[in-house]
């Protein structure tokens, strides 16, 4: 893709995730999230240049940054984060998937055989609202057998996400909007930085935006070299995909879909579909990845204070995986 915005936005805005809420009574059960749909199918257009450029001219920009950086990960460990892979229950760390050696952060499946579906988040301790995330990533080695093929190169980042304590032990994907990142195949155009929404929507140009995923006018990035990645996020208002100081898609009024099930029993528990904050994870889709930088710089809400940023810890559902809640 060659359209690029012009840059600058830098400073991040918000989600705001009320913690997961118990809904075993109301929901028994086991629940997954788009069950049977390849969470990285069918991406959608890019949307052009002057799209980005009329809906930033409405967004107003974010207030006063609280903090400096975060290191989310800490370059020796994984204190503060927590595996959660599908058919394991929160906390395995199925085969030692994420790992740290040499000081990076690294994703991989030397201990799998085959794949088998084995689809991972490793979630970090705290929820955030108002932000800017900043990632490191590189794409390594060969794909693990068994991996899916649109998995090739193919991880993320998600944000607005449910705590992974309302995950059930089999679900896939967190509900959650998704930072895509993709690695080029040697030729031809694969942008990467796309957006995907599982169990969720968004708007674009005053459009609820309902496929699954939607290309941004990122370059393609061959190879192992390393890609920096950034997220403004501003609650419900507005996200940012940002690559070397360019906004390559944005969009606005993150929400529950109400074509999910999960989503709708989400819905039901927040009293509304809207997010605005929410949980934040590495994916592990079945090609080894690394990263050697996970940082976060918190930012005031319009008319907010710094205690506004964090959202509380969220409450765990019953041991069946009942669903709970976020916002």
């Amino acid at each position: 893709m060659s359209q690029r915005m012009a840059a600058g936005r830098r400073l991040a805005s918000a989600l705001a995730l009320v913690g997961a809420v118990v809904l075993a009574a109301a929901f028994p059960g086991s629940l997954g999230v788009a069950a049977g749909v390849p969470e990285k199918a069918d991406l959608g257009p890019p949307i052009g240049a002057d799209a980005i450029h009329d809906t930033a001219a409405a967004a107003p920009r974010s207030t006063a940054v609280q903090d400096d950086w975060i290191q989310l990960f800490n370059g020796r460990d994984l204190t503060g984060w927590t595996p959660k892979i599908t058919g394991y229950e929160l906390g395995e760390n199925f085969g030692n998937t994420f790992r740290v050696e040499d000081g990076l952060l690294k994703v991989a499946y030397d201990r799998y055989g085959d794949f088998g579906g084995r689809f991972g988040h490793l979630f970090y301790a705290e929820s955030f609202s108002h932000y800017l995330l900043r990632i490191e990533y590189r794409f390594v080695g060969e794909q693990a057998p068994g991996g899916p093929g649109w998995a090739i190169r193919n991880s993320g980042v998600m944000i607005h996400g449910e705590p992974p304590e309302a995950m059930a032990t089999d679900q896939e994907f967190p509900v959650s909007i998704e930072v895509q990142f993709l690695g080029g195949s040697g030729s031809g155009a694969r942008p990467t930085a796309n957006l995907c929404t599982p169990g969720t929507n968004v708007v674009m140009d005053g459009e609820l935006v309902t496929r699954h995923c939607t290309n941004s006018v990122a370059l393609t990035y061959h190879g192992d070299q390393w890609v920096t990645v950034e997220v403004e996020v501003r609650g419900n208002e507005v996200i940012r995909h940002i690559i070397n100081g360019e906004t390559v898609i944005e969009y606005q009024r993150p929400q529950l879909d109400d074509r999910e099930e999960h989503s709708r029993q989400l819905a039901e528990v927040q009293g509304g579909l809207m997010l605005s904050g929410g949980s934040i994870s590495l994916q592990s889709e079945s090609h080894p990845i690394e990263f050697r930088k996970v940082e976060l710089r918190r930012l005031n809400p319009p008319g907010g204070s710094s205690e506004s940023d964090t959202v509380p810890a969220a409450s765990s559902p019953s041991a069946n995986g009942s669903p709970a809640s976020m916002s």
